[in-house]
């Protein structure tokens, strides 16, 4: 239930993915009081992300194994041609793909039992006067915060609402997930460039023997036909997915199950890199909101971490001394000149337009450099720098 004024607390988190989660659950536990709001009422619904989770967020933060699908140490890359694709192996186990739903249940337990009051169902609509407002089953409400913690996704209302910086250079992204039966497979992530099926981007096959996640993504005004129709055409000829069963109407061979058991993830995926103004004395923005995502290679959950992490430091601070100031420290600007190399590489492979410079791309991958330079950046560990 929601509605009329509720208690004052310290700090409001808008928005209950791994960035909001991970930052009202760290406060709580540092002992401040955290109400947490979410527009949707289940959080094992909607999910958008592929949920992949790499060796360096592995290493530092403590995720459930039980919801983390068996290690990844291959990544291949293919020209649109799907020829003579670059195989690449690592020693270390370096994505592991997340079972985001009950991992989001989980988190939200954790969050729960650290005092957090978490309410499901509950849009933030803004501020009035010296309370936020928001909008639950019941009807309007309104709590007062001394901050409130933007974690809302690429197109944060918090961020409007409080006149930070936003994010405007986006790609668009949809994938299907299916369960497929256990068999012998060398798990991998296969990356296909070809800007007729993901402009500015990749279509991808991300296979652990245990799901199969079938995506792409790109600028959404580049897509000849449509994202979603991109989409089709790569199901069908992937060919990552050779031997693979793939969901039908539940009849024939190597079927999975009914059409139902097919998952369908997409939405907008922020790559202009942080965002400058991602502070003010009132709030802060983490995760998505902050553009903290790889502008290069789109990974948002190990930057969602770390700056979430970042966050907490800084408001723990503020909270325990009384002095807002203290936010100005949470300086996007100063984190931002460490992603210079990965923007100008993005806007690189926003210019890949025909399939021709796709394939000699991929023909420089082949060569030694090219090879030690995609290890760097996909089985690197800088995705995001140490504030």
């Amino acid at each position: 239930m929601l509605a009329g004024r509720l208690p004052a607390t310290d700090v409001l988190v808008v928005g209950a993915g791994l960035a909001g989660l991970h930052t009202a659950t760290a406060l709580a536990r540092r002992g401040h009081d955290v109400v947490l709001a979410e527009r949707r009422t289940r959080l094992d619904s909607t999910v958008r992300t592929t949920g992949i989770f790499v060796r360096r967020t592995l290493e530092d933060f403590d995720l459930p194994p039980e919801h983390l699908g068996p290690a990844i140490r291959r990544m291949v890359l293919y020209p649109p041609s799907h020829r003579r694709p670059v195989v690449l192996d690592s020693a270390h186990d370096e994505y592991r793909v997340g079972d985001m739903a009950p991992l989001y249940v989980t988190q939200a337990r954790e969050a729960a039992a650290a005092g957090v009051r978490i309410l499901l169902g509950t849009r933030y609509v803004g501020r009035r006067g010296g309370h936020h407002v928001l909008h639950g089953p019941d009807g309007p409400a309104e709590v007062r915060a001394r901050f409130v913690v933007g974690a809302d996704g690429a197109r944060s209302a918090v961020a409007r609402e409080l006149g930070l910086d936003r994010n405007r250079e986006l790609l668009i992204g949809a994938e299907e997930v299916y369960p497929v039966p256990r068999r012998d497979v060398v798990p991998a992530f296969h990356c296909v460039v070809d800007p007729r099926l993901a402009p500015g981007y990749l279509a991808w096959v991300l296979d652990d023997g245990h799901q199969v996640h079938v995506g792409v993504a790109g600028y959404a005004d580049r897509f000849p036909r449509g994202m979603r129709q991109a989409l089709r055409e790569f199901a069908a000829t992937a060919p990552a997915l050779d031997g693979a069963p793939r969901p039908d109407d539940g009849a024939g061979p190597g079927a999975v199950g009914p059409g139902p058991q097919v998952e369908r993830r997409g939405g907008p995926i922020p790559v202009g890199g942080l965002l400058r103004r991602i502070a003010s004395p009132h709030g802060l923005l983490v995760g998505d909101a902050a553009g903290a995502v790889s502008p290069l290679t789109a990974g948002g959950l190990d930057p969602c971490l770390r700056l979430s992490e970042h966050a907490v430091d800084v408001l723990d601070e503020a909270l325990r001394t009384g002095r807002r100031t203290v936010l100005r420290g949470y300086d996007g600007a100063a984190l931002r000149a460490r992603f210079r190399g990965r923007l100008t590489m993005r806007r690189g492979l926003s210019m890949v337009r025909t399939p021709a410079v796709a394939a000699a791309g991929i023909a420089l991958v082949r060569t030694g450099p090219g090879q030690a330079a995609a290890r760097r950046i996909l089985f690197g560990n800088g995705s995001f720098p140490d504030p």
